[in-house]
């Protein structure tokens, strides 16, 4: 396990190209399995969550190599229709290749996926969606049992809640079925547009409404291409703390500013200058923050939870009270506890936690507790005065790529251990 050894409060400046968003890509690269022929996947992170995908598309049959920030998969039809425990447990998103693989083979068979514990994460909306498009599913031992007959038929879909997973496997699964889909209340989030302009590139037939509704007619077959993933507005968020807790100022750069609407007035509350333009932003912090009243996090465009753990990092530090509320996982605040080893005022009731800003952390050893949460313990040891230990950081790997060289480029102290 991972070590990073961070001497805290020192200013970071300077600037940070933003890379490949990770929700983005595992998805796409779930996608390949659809697609006949070699695909070029740009801006592709590397990332452990990604080497995982490619594991799972290595063991499908679909080889694939680096070059550069490009990812290229080859062409040919899966050799395999199932996906072993081990591979399944090495992340949670793994379970969307469930909808391409059941699309190409007419069978498939997985194991419950792993990931972070962030509480029930329930594939049900999944399942029920895939029966609704002729699938048989047969739970055994932890295993999942899938099978159709030829082909999937298209179908109306709705979904009790705007999953982002199940709206992704959906649309895997539709684009190759016989009859157009139709997803209503489907998950609204930037990586659902980056996933619907990747299948139409490769000659699916994908549209979107206004209101969100997917409309998915089924196509004989799709072909290669050469498609450029999305910046992590995630990744993206979590700079700006790094740089909102030291007093810094940096320019963020191969951003996509549409994708942080509900984030960015946050900054500004907590009295930070933010410029943006189409693709960079711009963030001074002053000396010290102020307390934001209330965050909520909810489904896209609202406030992401992701972005909750690396805002509440922040808060830590703040003047005044800051309010968090999680609407999305149960167990999304283990993070907190790392916080207050370093000094933090923190009170936890189920959803919500009140974050009372102290004018310093201090060093401590803390580990990361999953991937935003890592993250977040991360920008909190970049605030603490003396030094701090950060342990378990294959979590942080997950979703940033070489988090600790782009920190030391920008003033940070921070080395592996």
């Amino acid at each position: 396990m991972g070590k990073y050894i961070v001497e805290g409060n020192n200013r970071l400046s300077g600037e940070v190209d933003i890379h490949g968003a990770k929700n983005a890509v595992l998805p796409i690269l779930a996608a390949v399995l659809l697609c006949d022929d070699s695909v070029r996947i740009g801006n592709c992170p590397h990332l452990s969550d990604v080497e995982a995908a490619r594991n799972i598309l290595a063991h499908l049959g679909r080889s694939s190599h680096w070059e550069g920030s490009s990812l290229i998969v080859d062409g040919g039809a899966p050799q395999m229709c199932d996906i072993p425990e081990k591979l399944m447990r090495e992340m949670r998103s793994s379970i969307v290749f469930l909808g391409a693989v059941i699309s190409r083979c007419s069978t498939a068979r997985i194991s419950f996926p792993g990931g972070c514990e962030l509480g029930p994460r329930p594939i049900d909306l999944h399942l029920e969606a895939l029966e609704k498009m002729g699938v048989k599913v047969v739970e055994d031992n932890g295993f999942l049992e899938c099978s159709c007959e030829k082909k999937l038929k298209g179908a109306v879909i709705n979904l009790a809640f705007p999953s982002v997973g199940a709206t992704e496997n959906i649309m895997l699964a539709a684009c190759r079925a016989d009859g157009e889909t139709v997803i209503h209340n489907g998950a609204r989030e930037p990586e659902i547009e980056d996933l619907a302009g990747f299948l139409n590139a490769c000659g699916a037939d994908i549209s979107i409404e206004p209101n969100g509704t997917i409309h998915i007619k089924g196509v004989e077959k799709l072909h290669g291409a050469e498609y450029d993933v999305i910046p992590d507005r995630i990744v993206t968020v979590t700079y700006m703390c790094c740089s909102a807790v030291t007093a810094g100022e940096l320019l963020l750069k191969s951003v996509n500013v549409r994708h942080l609407q509900s984030v960015m007035p946050i900054f500004e509350q907590m009295g930070c200058i933010v410029k943006a333009n189409e693709d960079t932003i711009y963030l001074q912090a002053p000396q010290r923050l102020k307390a934001v009243k209330c965050i909520q996090t909810m489904p896209y465009p609202g406030f992401p939870t992701d972005a909750q753990a690396p805002l509440m990092a922040a808060a830590c530090v703040a003047s005044g009270t800051s309010i968090f509320i999680e609407n999305i996982f149960e167990n999304r605040f283990k993070h907190a506890s790392e916080f207050k080893r370093m000094g933090a005022e923190i009170e936890v009731q189920g959803r919500t936690a009140a974050v009372h800003g102290v004018s310093h952390l201090h060093g401590a050893n803390v580990k990361c507790t999953d991937l935003r949460g890592g993250a977040a313990v991360l920008v909190c040891a970049l605030a603490a005065h003396g030094t701090t230990v950060v342990s378990e950081t294959e979590h942080i790997l997950r979703g940033y790529e070489d988090i600790d060289r782009r920190l030391a480029l920008l003033g940070a102290s921070i080395k592996k251990a």
